[in-house]
């Protein structure tokens, strides 16, 4: 009678492999969201010594945010909602003053924080110069092609618009937490 009895075991041999063919299944599935955080396209590596004699201080629009957050530009405060308008100013330079660029394409922002400068700040600031130079691109499309400056423009009159109103702006390393107060 032992023998009649029914076996109620499951056989769970191969419950592994397809616990495992199931792990590397969402594994490979699976598609990780990640930041993409501020895009810059950094210049070429050049072994060439830069002449320091060249870059006359009129071309540079120096801003400095410290750790309390505050704005420094040309060793002057500053407020963050002025900063476009004065970006602006300086870069294109109407009234051909001799404290500002000499033209667009010799004109250099340079951005330095503090490591204390919290990324809000940091953003705002970085938002606000990349806007001058948007706003700067905009007028010159109108003023030369009659259309806005947009991605819908033709690569060629967007890289001539760039051309005479280059991009330059230069960040340089972060100073220690609380070193430029």
């Amino acid at each position: 009678m032992a023998r009649d009895r029914l076996n109620n075991e499951v056989n769970a041999g191969s419950m592994a492999d397809i616990a495992f063919l199931l792990l590397i299944f969402f594994l490979v599935t699976t598609t990780i969201a990640s930041d993409k955080g501020i895009t810059v396209k950094l210049p070429p590596w050049s072994n060439e010594e830069v002449d320091a004699a060249k870059l006359k201080t009129r071309n540079v629009f120096s801003v400095l945010v410290n750790a309390d957050n505050q704005l420094l530009v040309r060793g002057e405060p500053a407020r963050i909602e002025d900063l476009r308008e004065r970006a602006k100013e300086f870069i294109l330079n109407p009234q051909k003053r001799e404290d500002l660029s000499e033209k667009p394409t010799k004109a250099i922002i340079s951005l330095k924080n503090d490591r204390g400068t919290k990324y809000e700040t940091y953003l705002s600031v970085y938002n606000e110069l990349k806007a001058a130079y948007r706003e700067l691109w905009d007028d010159e499309a109108r003023k030369t092609l009659g259309k806005p400056y947009s991605d819908n423009l033709p690569l060629e009159a967007r890289k001539k618009i760039r051309n005479k109103i280059p991009f330059v702006l230069s960040e340089a390393e972060p100073t220690a937490f609380g070193e430029e107060k």
